[in-house]
């Protein structure tokens, strides 16, 4: 792995989850910004756990915009919640997330999310760039992915994963960032 500023460059086989993420990032990149969160980065950096979702933020976009997108994604995925577009569309207005799986599978499935919440747009507006091989991801901060395993999610799985992420890039990380983006899921937030 090879950190160059707000890009890492990691070298390693690309497992079915990869390529799975990989094929829906790939058509997502095309209608609209993203990011990945939660369970799927401290895999993605070596953490050895199973995990049946992938969580993306995207930025809210209008009802033409979504059908283009659902159109190209329909190729390959279908959603799970609804075959109803306006439907999937007024669960992700109203803050739910719907999920999309390749054709004829339920697992793995991308669980798709409009960023509503501060800390979302805080997400997609600082997302770090990750290059695995000729493929480009795009993360949440190292640091926010931490601090929110620590602060807001706390379970044991994620205090797990929050010291996975810490161990991998512990000569990378920027302590001082972590305590910030702890100081604003307080402030956003409400937790402690």
């Amino acid at each position: 792995m090879e950190i160059k500023g707000n890009r890492i460059i990691l070298n390693k086989e690309i497992n079915n989850l990869d390529r799975f993420t990989i094929d829906f990032v790939d058509i997502l990149k095309n209608h609209t910004k993203y990011v990945i969160i939660s369970d799927y980065v401290s895999i993605l950096f070596g953490r050895s756990k199973i995990s049946e979702d992938v969580d993306i933020l995207i930025p809210v976009v209008d009802y033409d915009k979504f059908l283009a997108m659902v159109k190209d994604l329909d190729n390959e995925f279908w959603c799970i919640n609804s075959e109803d577009k306006k439907e999937m569309f007024e669960l992700l207005k109203d803050g739910h997330s719907i999920r999309f799986a390749k054709k004829n599978k339920v697992i793995p499935n991308i669980e798709l999310k409009f960023a509503k919440k501060f800390l979302d747009e805080v997400s997609i507006s600082k997302r770090i760039e990750v290059n695995l091989g000729k493929h480009t991801l795009f993360i949440s901060p190292i640091e926010l992915q931490i601090a929110y395993k620590e602060n807001v999610l706390k379970t044991p799985k994620d205090m797990e994963d929050a010291l996975h992420l810490k161990e991998v890039f512990k000569n990378d990380l920027e302590k001082e960032k972590i305590k910030f983006y702890k100081d604003l899921i307080k402030e956003h937030e409400g937790y402690q």
